[in-house]
């Protein structure tokens, strides 16, 4: 019953969103917006929406690999721009980690949030890993990725036309490296040259995040292991 209902409203905010041609019309925003005030008055218990939907969850994973398309298709401009590709992936995945560490850190968040939000910019499984393994909660960083992934794909492009960004690498990576999977399928309605670099930077950030969110944990532990013992 739930998959037809969700097909139903995917189809109605699709429809919405190709009428209305705004950013904030996103297609999974409104079915947010419809699909949880549903469930939360019919009190339908989590589980059961999720074990009606298994074949949409199933359909994600050759969802994910059907990106490698457009990748095929921009392997010429890759292998030209392989160093700024990589360094623009690390340098982002980095900061990406500090600057959610250093803001949490200020408001004294306690380690399990922290943990929670250094995979806030790289896939869902990913970051759930990324959080499990550092001693934080899997649902935060899922919900945080959600969040993260919404804002990219509804401010991104805005901002790109706002400043004049029109290089498919530049606004293709920073989509990718900031809005991970939601934000590359942003892309790809868009222009298939930014949905490539996009899906390209979803990986490598993935990795680069898995190796490097460790380290930047470890240093967030010292940082309020230091602190402790200054009070």
């Amino acid at each position: 019953m739930w998959l037809i209902v969700t097909v139903i409203v995917f189809m109605f905010a699709r429809w919405v969103s190709k009428k209305v041609n705004s950013p904030f019309c996103n297609p999974l925003l409104i079915c947010l917006a419809i699909l949880i005030p549903i469930l939360t008055y019919l009190k339908v218990p989590f589980e059961r929406y999720y074990a009606d939907n298994s074949w949409i969850n199933y359909m994600l994973q050759p969802a994910v690999v059907a990106l490698a398309y457009p990748l095929y298709e921009q392997l010429p401009q890759i292998r030209a721009n392989w160093r700024i590709i990589t360094l623009a992936c690390t340098i982002g995945s980095i900061m990406s980690m500090i600057t959610a560490a250093t803001i949490a850190t200020l408001f004294h968040a306690e380690l399990s949030l922290v943990a929670s939000l250094l995979g806030k910019s790289v896939t869902t499984p990913i970051a759930m890993e990324i959080s499990s393994h550092l001693g934080g909660e899997a649902a935060i960083a899922a919900i945080l990725v959600l969040i993260v992934g919404l804002f990219g794909a509804i401010f991104a492009y805005p901002i790109y036309n706002l400043i004049g960004i029109k290089s498919p690498i530049a606004r293709g990576l920073t989509m990718g490296t900031i809005s991970h999977a939601l934000g590359t399928a942003a892309s790809a309605e868009k222009a298939p040259q930014d949905a490539a670099f996009s899906s390209l930077a979803l990986v490598l950030c993935g990795v680069i995040t898995s190796i490097i969110a460790p380290t930047i944990f470890s240093a967030v532990v010292w940082v309020y292991a230091f602190f402790e013992l200054a009070v």
